[in-house]
């Protein structure tokens, strides 16, 4: 564990200035549900000198292939900095592939793709993500490492690197304390988190989390809020 910590620690530094989009988002669990639907909404707030505010949701609906795949399309909204409008700017295809049966092994292991196009403009970007979760109790570490290369009319050709780092302690199932780390893009970024389950008959259950998220390399104001709430049925 002590060697997968120092990988972590090492990847994170170094990937700290090459990815140029917004870093805070979700941090993904490699566990999957079979026959699981769902529908999600994703929002973020991002306040910096550099930045200005930006605003983005994402609104989902998500489907288990089987056991261990499951799919997923997003359509993301953004506010224009110069125009204060709102509206819709790309659709997101994502699909998570759970390696491993969880406690199968020392951590639980699994991928994501991702494939994004803009609603205007013929740009593209496409991810692969590396997710691992390891629980000590009450208590989980989560680690997302994605490879993102990005291209289009009005986009340069360039590759991205990202890393999101939860841990997390399971206090009750409504109520679980969190703590969160992004890197990438000139941006290390860490804060609380909040995330909790309700479970209603059935495999029916609502999740929700929340995260205040201050980078910390830089002297100037540059601090993210963003909220998730799930539905799975």
């Amino acid at each position: 564990m002590k060697q997968l910590i120092f990988i972590w620690a090492v990847l994170t530094i170094s990937f700290q200035s090459i990815a140029d989009g917004v870093v805070v988002d979700k941090v993904y669990s490699p566990h999957l549900l079979p026959q699981e639907q769902r529908v999600e909404w994703r929002f973020m707030s991002r306040q910096s000198d550099t930045k200005g505010n930006q605003l983005g949701q994402r609104l989902g609906y998500g489907y288990s292939m089987s056991e261990y795949v499951t799919v997923e399309l997003y359509l993301l909204g953004e506010r224009e900095l110069d125009t204060d409008d709102f509206g819709l700017a790309g659709y997101e295809f994502e699909t998570r592939w759970m390696l491993t049966d969880q406690g199968q092994y020392w951590a639980d292991w699994g991928l994501l793709f991702e494939v994004e196009k803009e609603h205007i403009n013929d740009n593209w970007e496409v991810a692969t993500g590396l997710l691992v979760e390891k629980e000590f109790g009450k208590t989980s570490l989560t680690v997302n490492l994605f490879a993102i290369y990005e291209w289009g009319h009005t986009r340069e050709n360039e590759w991205e690197s990202e890393a999101r780092i939860k841990l997390r302690y399971r206090y009750t199932p409504m109520l679980q304390p969190a703590i969160e780390l992004y890197a990438g893009e000139d941006f290390l970024g860490i804060g609380p988190a909040f995330q909790g389950i309700h479970r209603y008959k059935g495999q029916k259950q609502l999740k929700w989390e929340a995260a205040f998220i201050s980078e910390i390399t830089q002297s100037g104001k540059d601090h993210t809020l963003r909220f998730a709430i799930e539905y799975e049925f």
